[in-house]
């Protein structure tokens, strides 16, 4: 059965994620905001730091951790994706664009840890990797991919462009999703990993966002671009029956990620908004609803939303440790985590009046940020979706 307390042997972790949050990102959050596509080099030394303090211990605040760390044994575990998620929720209270850019902590190494086999792990191990999935002409529906890898010889040749690439140009590795059989649909979609420098791996263009500005964001393109047999992760065979299923794992991975991100930020909203207000708001959660001013309200059932989203990512990434198909339990996380950071960053700007809507806030800043957080890694729409076809027992085939 899952606990809601913060298991003891990771409050060390939690508070040491909540110093980073407070003494590293939050000075340096608004600098980074407004110097697009500079690389944060305040980061390099953080990034030295926590490699030390996580050396040797198999838990860190990192996206390279894996439900597949803990094979043997019985009973409840609270395991690498806990701790990931927990760290995540404090260090995205500092600042979401800070996290994405971190050395070595790429939705890639996600992908590695879901799929990757036992000598893969070990060859990319300390590799940072970012993710390329979505394509000009492909965006939520995965199985749309229309990159090609073609075996020849020892290599694989992939042919075709990745967009909003998060760390696409920083990290040392790109995880690109590409097809072996078209003709195959789903069943043939293999993830490969790119290191830069390989010939014909050009990056096009960085893209201006609205938010997380700190993180870069990177149109691909492959042209004849040679990948070793030996990078494609997992398994090279095409297995019909299995379809998808083999690649959709590292989605049960970092859909509980991104919801934890959506939780950190929402809860600086939710903090910073409650002292904007203190000399408006007396709160006193033993009122009734029907005692209190419109502003208390609305925060009291902000909070609760936001509880709601977090007991739903905890629960997905507690499953994931446990070994137990969560799936749907990830698409609900995304999907609650998503809306709710938007909505609760919205409300507090909206709450704190002109205040809240001024460079001179954070506030400001996180209501550009969270929008992300209910787009990437799958739309509010596509999880949804996900859910009713877990909760229906029906194939994607099935309901579209």
């Amino acid at each position: 059965m899952i606990n809601l307390e913060t298991p003891r042997k990771f409050r060390a972790l939690v508070t040491q994620a909540q110093q980073v949050a407070a003494q590293y990102y939050r000075p340096i959050s608004r600098k980074y905001d407004r110097a697009e596509h500079s690389y944060p080099k305040e980061l390099d030394l953080l990034a030295a730091l926590l490699d030390g303090m996580n050396a040797g211990s198999p838990e860190s605040t990192g996206a390279r951790t894996s439900k597949r760390q803990h094979d043997s044994g019985d009973g409840v575990r609270n395991g690498s994706n806990m701790s990931t998620c927990l760290g995540i929720m404090e260090l995205c209270w500092g600042d979401v664009g800070l996290l994405l850019a971190m050395p070595r902590q790429g939705l890639g190494n996600a992908a590695i840890a879901a799929v990757a086999n036992d000598e893969q792990l070990q060859r990319f191990d300390g590799l940072w990797a970012a993710m390329a999935i979505t394509e000009p002409d492909c965006g939520s529906d995965s199985a749309a991919i229309r990159t090609t890898a073609v075996r020849d010889g020892d290599d694989y040749v992939l042919n075709g462009e990745k967009i909003f690439v998060t760390s696409g140009e920083r990290a040392g590795a790109v995880v690109v999703w590409a097809t072996l059989d078209k003709s195959l649909g789903r069943a043939a979609i293999k993830s490969f990993v790119v290191e830069h420098g390989t010939r014909g791996m050009q990056v096009t263009r960085l893209e201006k966002k609205l938010g997380i500005k700190a993180s870069d964001t990177a149109a691909i393109r492959f042209t004849d671009c040679r990948v070793p047999a030996a990078n494609l992760l997992g398994n090279a065979d095409i297995d019909v029956a299995k379809g998808f299923a083999g690649v959709m794992e590292t989605f049960d991975n970092t859909r509980p990620m991104v919801a934890a991100m959506a939780i950190g930020l929402a809860k600086a909203s939710l903090d910073r908004a409650r002292e904007l207000l203190e000399d408006h708001c007396a709160l006193d959660y033993r009122k009734p609803l029907l005692q209190v001013s419109h502003a208390e309200a609305q925060l009291y059932q902000l909070e609760a939303e936001w509880e709601a989203a977090r007991l739903l990512t905890l629960k997905a990434a507690w499953m994931a440790d446990n070994r137990m198909p969560n799936s749907k339990e990830a698409s609900m996380a995304k999907a609650k985590a998503g809306r709710m950071a938007t909505e609760v960053a919205l409300k507090c700007v909206e709450l704190c009046g002109l205040t809240g809507y001024g460079e001179d806030e954070l506030l400001e800043k996180w209501a550009r940020d969270a929008k992300i957080l209910d787009i990437f890694e799958g739309t509010q729409q596509i999880q949804l979706l996900i859910v009713a076809r877990r909760l229906l027992g029906k194939s994607s085939k099935e309901l579209k």
